[in-house]
């Protein structure tokens, strides 16, 4: 796993980063905290400090890059060299479609983009709920999953996410493995008919794998699971996160109504080679 101070260090950075370029990053810190080994994460140290940094995210058959340098070493070639370490491990670990991270915003990261071979693929919004009213939440219950529930949720996975059969269990084997997470079942008379997963880290509470079954959308179940959840999270104190797909408008449209605001976006691009 990946020591307290690396971790600090990398937090360090993104906070630095952060500041500077007014951006937020994704660097997926249920999963950095999870790591088995070392292989995808790349460090550059100057003088034993974090200057640039590099990770890998595997979902399946795809891996998401992202990363940072710190903004009085780049156009060092800091990043490009640790990009170079980190294509053999991708290559090695058969991934087969590569996805580059990079927030909307960031002058940096799209300058970076521009002399690679790729083509941009999709955005997500990065929300925060804002407070407001909500209703009770009466017509549908949470509870958490049990081991009886895996092949629902995988099939929730392939239907809600487009995920291949194989990536959705690979998926889920990772998911179940993250102590700081809740995941909940979504019952509507007695049915299971969707899933949502809650993350608490650092003082932040997120959400995650959220989809209703296509059997039963629209009858309000999505709309009151998640002000079930904020309702949940709002006495820790925390502000409660999510992302979803900008071409996704049906959840966007949902999640605005119940009070998330956009406070990033994030692009993806598409590895050529």
């Amino acid at each position: 796993m990946l020591t307290t101070e690396q971790l600090q260090k990398i937090a360090n950075l993104q906070k630095e980063c952060e500041t500077h370029d007014g951006i937020l990053l994704k660097l997926n810190w249920d999963m950095l905290r999870q790591r088995e080994n070392h292989s995808m994460d790349f460090f550059h140290y100057v003088d034993g400090e974090l200057v640039a940094y590099l990770a890998l995210y595997g979902f399946g058959s795809t891996v998401e890059v992202c990363g940072m340098v710190k903004p009085a070493h780049r156009n060092q070639n800091h990043f490009t060299n640790l990009w170079k370490q980190a294509l053999p491990v991708i290559k090695e670990k058969g991934y087969k479609k590569v996805l580059l991270n990079a927030p909307s915003t960031s002058e940096s990261a799209k300058g970076w983009l521009k002399n690679l071979p790729c083509t941009y693929d999709l955005s997500e919004y990065q929300m925060v709920w804002k407070w407001r009213s909500l209703e009770e939440s009466s017509g549908i219950q949470l509870r958490q999953s049990t081991e009886d529930d895996v092949p629902f949720e995988i099939e929730l996975d392939v239907l809600g996410f487009g995920m291949s059969q194989e990536d959705a269990e690979i998926h889920q084997q990772e998911v179940k493995n993250y102590p700081n997470d809740t995941h909940f079942i979504i019952e509507a008379d007695g049915k299971s008919v969707g899933k949502i997963r809650v993350s608490r880290n650092d003082g932040e509470s997120y959400i995650y794998g959220f989809v209703v079954h296509p059997d039963f959308q629209g009858n309000g179940y999505g709309r009151q699971a998640l002000q079930a959840v904020v309702h949940m999270e709002q006495p820790s104190g925390n502000p409660i996160r999510l992302e979803v797909e900008a071409k996704n408008r049906n959840a966007l449209r949902l999640y605005e109504s119940i009070g998330f605001q956009t406070v990033q976006g994030q692009d993806y691009y598409l590895w050529d080679e």
